[in-house]
């Protein structure tokens, strides 16, 4: 595991499951939305293509910060299992340190700056599709 105190560990395992709890509700809350009858009532109310567009378009951004949400809670999973097994904090390219500084930052990294830099030139196309 990356030098971390015990301290440093224990903030970074609360921010980690402070989040997970935000994301739980917001994820709920979408769900509770996405049933709401109002989008029911705006696809059934659809008078033109545009507005059937709107419909659909209000649909998929909802479903789209749901995917979001819910992968963001993975990532933590991930990193609070990996916290439990002393491995984090460590690299998964190097095996170095990633720095409590990054950490606080973003507590669900799994690179340091180098290798997520390098990881991000050369793996960038993979997050945009093409026909």
């Amino acid at each position: 595991m990356a030098n971390l105190s015990e301290d440093q560990l224990a903030k970074l395992k609360q921010a980690l499951q402070q989040r997970y709890l935000e994301l739980q509700e917001d994820v709920r809350g979408e769900l509770e939305r996405s049933g709401d009858q109002r989008y029911i009532d705006l696809a059934g109310k659809v008078g033109d293509v545009g507005d059937d567009s709107v419909a659909d378009m209000l649909v998929d951004i909802d479903t789209a910060i749901v995917d979001r949400q819910v992968q963001e809670m993975r990532e933590i999973e991930t990193s609070l299992k990996r916290l439990a097994a002393l491995n984090f904090g460590d690299c998964s390219d190097c095996a170095g340190e990633i720095g409590f500084a990054r950490l606080l930052a973003y507590p669900t990294a799994q690179r340091c700056m180098p290798c997520q830099s390098r990881h991000e030139k050369t793996h960038h196309h993979e997050s945009n599709p093409s026909l």
